[in-house]
């Protein structure tokens, strides 16, 4: 009897060791279409969100929530933000990246006023952090806009506005505005274009008389804005660091 004990509480560990894989995490993203996953007939418009996931090992799930045209006022507003909350468990990262819609005055279903934007944010962190996750605030990619040369500041209310967050809140920050524009300008004026949504007519099919997008990404410049991110992670020695996906050495 004690034998076949012995042997049914084995079978009952292994049976959990499989349901349960230890140390699996899910990493949300929360934003607007900067980092947003993009359907095919918007090709090659790319969200940064897109590439991001594949840096991770197999103990990451990226669940990328964020949608095209919201603001941290829309997000919660559309009950985009409950369900990730619902979801949320201990050890999971929430990365909130918002700002280009929440600071758009003329789009009234958009705007937040620099005290509710921080006040959303807040919120974000502040329910993030009750279901034992860990939030990571994000200032607003820069739009590309240069004068004789020069990368332009296209976030100069609202991006300070998340730093004070951070601080406040004492919440890791990853500053892609302050990056993203030291990106461009290192590309240059001309060939900073490569990294956006910039299309001659007939040069793609979903775009026949073409584009030019100053603030959306190519394939291209959200794999860079998604490197900048990762590099980020690495150099603030986040947990998240661990779980990215080891180089394969050549034979």
């Amino acid at each position: 009897m004690k034998k076949y004990s012995v042997g049914l509480f084995l079978l009952i560990s292994v049976f959990f060791s499989f349901d349960q894989v230890p140390g699996k995490i899910t990493v949300y993203m929360i934003g607007d279409s900067t980092l947003a996953n993009k359907e095919t007939k918007a090709f090659p418009e790319t969200g940064w969100g897109m590439p991001f996931q594949y840096f991770f090992d197999t103990t990451v799930v990226v669940d990328n929530r964020a949608k095209n045209g919201r603001s941290t006022r829309s997000f919660i507003s559309e009950n985009l933000w409950q369900p990730v909350v619902d979801k949320l468990k201990e050890g999971d990262y929430v990365f909130i990246q918002f700002g280009h819609n929440d600071e758009s005055k003329d789009k009234g279903d958009r705007y937040s006023s620099p005290e509710d934007y921080k006040k959303n944010l807040t919120r974000f962190i502040t329910e993030t952090r009750a279901k034992k996750a860990n939030p990571i605030l994000l200032t607003p990619v820069t739009r590309r806009k240069f004068v004789d040369g020069n990368i332009q500041e296209t976030h100069k209310e609202y991006s300070p506005l998340v730093k004070e967050v951070a601080i406040a809140q004492q919440v890791p920050l990853i500053d892609m505005d302050t990056k993203s524009r030291a990106l461009l300008q290192k590309f240059g004026e001309e060939p900073s274009k490569l990294l956006f949504l910039q299309l001659e007519p007939g040069e793609h099919p979903n775009y026949p008389e073409g584009k030019i997008d100053n603030t959306h990404f190519s394939e291209m410049g959200a794999r860079l804005m998604a490197q900048l991110v990762l590099s980020d992670i690495v150099n603030q020695k986040l947990e998240l660091a661990n779980r990215i996906v080891k180089p394969v050495k050549a034979k």
